[in-house]
Formats: C-alpha cells, structure tokens, sequence
C-alpha cells in the first residue's frame, strides 16, 4: 500500500514538472488579409478551459502583449492576444502607430470585424470552451474590447485598461450583451471627463452589467513600464495602479467563469 502511494505521487510529480506555458505564433485570415496572433496555454491538462482574448495598444501585438498573455494562461485560461493590423504591421514611431490606430477609429465596422476575427479563432482552439470568453484590451486595444461587446459578440466580460471610451454611436450599447470593468486612469488626459461622463451614461441608457474604477494619479498607459514615470506628458507607468487593475480583471474574471471547468 505504502509502495503504491510512493508511484502514485511520484507520478503526480512528474506530470506537475512536465507541466508548461507553451506559447506559439498563430496565423489566421480574414478575406485576404493574413493575421498573427499569439497563443499561450499551460499544458497540464486537456480539459477545456475559458479563453481570454488580448487586444493589443496602438503599436500592435508586441512582447508587452504576449507577456500579458502568459500571466493570462498562469491563472488557467487559454490566452490569444488578437492582430488588428495585419501579420508584419508593427508601427515602431508614435507618428506609425497614430496614422494604423487611425485608419480603425475611423472605421469602427473594419475594427469590428477584426475583433470578431480574432475571437472566433480563439473559440475555435481546441482547448477553449467557446461558451467561456473574455476580453481585455489595453490603449487602443481598451477601446477595442468595448467596440467587440458594442458589436454584440457573444462573450462574458470585457476589460478595459487606459482604453478609450468614446462611442461613434452610443445606441450600440443596447448590443451588449456581457458584463464590462473600465480601469481608467483618473487624471488621463486622453480621456476627458466628459468621455467619461458619456461613457456612465451610455451603459446606464442600456443597462449595462459595468463597473467603473478610477485609480487615483494615473495617466495614461499606467499597466506600462514602457511609458516611463514622467506623469506630465500625459502617459506614465503607476505600480499601484498596474497592481490593484491586474487583481481587479482577476477577480472580474473569476465572477464571470464561476461554473466548474
């Protein structure tokens, strides 16, 4: 008996060191325009598990965006950070990113349809259950998340970091059909009040399941070490604010997974 419980747990340590994040670039197309994104995924299982879409800043998908993704499959979820611009299309100026954000702000049916994209290729990895998804979206990509729930995609929550808040057509909102978490920066100044106040009163208007947090001296880009710490110029890294948002979107997660998987 002693001699079988030693194989047992033995086994069990094996399996637990053998267990990994694999990571992998992932191409997929939309007409004719080829997409990559990046998956990641902890390996110890087979069972199905939610998914968590990514929606990168106005650079495009970068390393910022797939070390996100494995702090996203480290907490149990298949992890995809979404391509908007296009397998190649990495903007390295803020001038390059500003004119590729542009062209997806002007066009938010071009940016729907890209959102929407990604999320089915994430529904369709065999690991996810397509029944379990959430998104998250940081900068560009935070505003993103919220023009995938505008479009009526069938998801569970979205989470917004620094993103915009502004809407084309604020009647959109009656399409959401899941439940939004804002992580907003309270002194952004790419974010005026009253996209704020337009905001509230959009989701009040639809009734909208939301929640929004404001942390206190924050700017913009404040889940970013990038940006640096200068606060004057509008966007700057806050620790706190990084810290409290990321345990935030854990529980908001959590909440909205919470059936047995």
């Amino acid at each position: 008996m002693k001699l079988l419980l030693i194989i047992t747990l033995f086994i069990m340590s094996s399996l637990n060191t053998m267990a990994e994040i694999i990571t992998s670039d992932v191409e997929y197309k939309i007409g004719d325009v080829t997409l990559q994104g990046y998956i990641a995924y902890d390996n110890s299982s087979q069972e199905k598990r939610p998914g968590v879409l990514i929606v990168h800043q106005w650079k495009g998908l970068t390393d910022y965006e797939k070390s996100r993704a494995v702090q996203i499959a480290e907490l149990g979820y298949v992890a995809f950070a979404v391509d908007i611009y296009g397998k190649g299309i990495r903007p390295s100026t803020s001038e390059e990113a500003s004119k590729t954000a542009g062209q997806f702000y002007a066009d938010v049916m071009l940016y729907r349809e890209r959102l929407n994209a990604g999320l089915n290729e994430l529904k369709m990895q065999p690991l996810v259950d397509p029944d379990k998804i959430a998104a998250i979206g940081y900068c560009f990509g935070g505003g993103g998340v919220l023009e995938l729930a505008r479009s009526g995609a069938e998801i569970l929550g979205v989470v917004t970091f620094h993103g915009s808040l502004k809407s084309q057509n604020p009647d959109d909102a009656k399409n959401i059909k899941c439940r939004v978490l804002v992580q907003h920066g309270a002194i952004d100044p790419f974010v005026k009040e009253e996209d704020v106040i337009g905001f509230k009163k959009e989701m009040e208007d639809a009734n909208v399941d939301y929640v929004l947090t404001e942390y206190s001296g924050a700017v913009h880009s404040f889940t970013q070490k990038s940006a640096g710490n200068d606060v004057t110029q509008g966007s700057a890294y806050n620790e706190n604010a990084d810290k409290r948002s990321w345990e935030a979107m854990k529980m908001f997660l959590k909440e909205i997974f919470a059936t047995s998987w």
